[in-house]
């Protein structure tokens, strides 16, 4: 049994729309199989399909049995994801839980 990789850190466009979603989609792709962290402090805007990458991606992490939290957050991407009905509070680090 291969042993698992470190943990890595994603930092997060300040723009997750349509043309991000492709790329962030990839850029998950290429860290599975690691315990990530997404730092998404920069993002200013946020699509209903980069959330639902993102969100696909956390149930993938949490099959692989893997870390999958956000370790940073913005006002807008937090306010953004409760507006379009998405719940990531269980995956905020517990250092910014409220």
């Amino acid at each position: 049994m291969a042993a698992r990789k470190t943990g890595k850190t994603l930092n997060l466009s300040a723009v997750l729309d349509l043309n991000e979603a492709t790329m962030l989609r990839d850029k998950l792709v290429s860290l599975r199989g690691n315990d990530l962290a997404i730092d998404a402090s920069a993002v200013e805007r946020v699509g209903a399909l980069s959330a639902q990458v993102l969100i696909a991606a956390a149930k993938t992490w949490d099959q692989d049995k893997l870390a999958f939290t956000f370790s940073k957050v913005s006002d807008a991407f937090q306010k953004t994801m409760q507006l379009i009905g998405v719940d990531i509070h269980h995956l905020l680090a517990k250092e910014i839980r409220q």
